[in-house]
């Protein structure tokens, strides 16, 4: 690659391939915390979510399903993964565990000069990608992200390594309605409409050592801990995710399955809208 690539023919929000023959794609939440509030964030970041997943869990959940599951992506995310103190560690502990894994990092960059080990981390350990997510287009935000575009230009330059730049916001879409305790599910009822359009699809998060579908229903429990949500919410709350003991057979229909009743909690067609500065509040979402 000369140059960091501009992402901005492909949505970063819609139309995840599907995963081949030799791997799954597979998340993992460095951190829940994050510095925007992104509204609908299907993560629930823009919620003023707080933690760390730790080197040593991490470590432990992937050495349970590392010889189970061939992952062909694994992307390290969250919230915000440059909040993470030791972030730059994640990168050669992926690949201890799927040597053959592409990495990829997702991050709004703006902590990214906290992590100057982490170019050359990436490097060393080879097929990985910094994908630098952009949330917005106000001149306030585009100001505050010229130093982030020079730092990723130099590490390229310096060090080789992979980037590729995304504008997210173009391609946002409602996840749910409300905002804390007043947030809502859509309950289309269409589970097979709100499958063929998630953008989260082949999303599969490992969180609490568990494999769980998707972002919206792992951390949908993170949002009942903190808020009172509305009953309505129950019957996702009673999602079993894949435990690492499982039997093949549980496993391979896992990966296999398409639409469930979960994803009747999400809309069955595209709810686009303008995205307002994530720099700013949160504001109550409307139907």
């Amino acid at each position: 690659m000369s140059d960091v690539s501009q992402a901005g023919s492909g949505p970063a929000q819609v139309g995840s391939p599907a995963p081949r023959p030799n791997g799954i794609r597979l998340e993992l939440h460095v951190s829940h915390a994050c510095n925007l509030a992104c509204e609908s964030c299907s993560h629930f970041s823009n919620h003023g979510h707080k933690g760390h997943v730790s080197l040593a869990e991490a470590d432990q959940w992937m050495g349970a399903w590392s010889s189970r599951i061939p992952v062909r992506e694994m992307n390290l995310l969250g919230g915000e993964p440059t909040i993470h103190p030791e972030l730059t560690k994640f990168v050669p502990l992926v690949r201890k565990h799927w040597p053959s894994a592409h990495i990829n990092l997702v991050t709004n960059g703006f902590f990214l000069d906290r992590h100057p080990d982490l170019p050359r981390a990436m490097r060393d350990a080879g097929n990985t990608l910094l994908s630098l997510s952009i949330h917005h287009d106000a001149p306030t935000y585009r100001e505050r992200l010229k130093p982030v575009i020079d730092l990723v230009r130099s590490w390229h330059q310096d060090y080789g390594i992979a980037v590729s730049i995304r504008p997210s916001f173009k391609f946002w879409t409602r996840r749910y309605t409300g905002f804390g305790a007043d947030m809502l599910p859509y309950e289309d009822n269409n589970p097979r409409g709100a499958w063929e359009i998630c953008p989260s699809k082949y999303c599969r998060q490992l969180f609490d050592g568990k494999l769980w579908k998707c972002p919206p229903i792992t951390y949908l429990d993170m949002q009942k801990q903190k808020y009172s949500l509305s009953e309505k919410w129950d019957p996702y709350l009673a999602y079993t995710p894949l435990a690492p003991d499982c039997t093949d057979a549980e496993l391979r229909a896992f990966l296999m399955r398409e639409e469930e009743f979960i994803c009747t909690m999400c809309s069955a067609h595209p709810r686009t809208f303008e995205l307002p500065n994530p720099m700013e509040r949160p504001r109550p979402q409307k139907r």
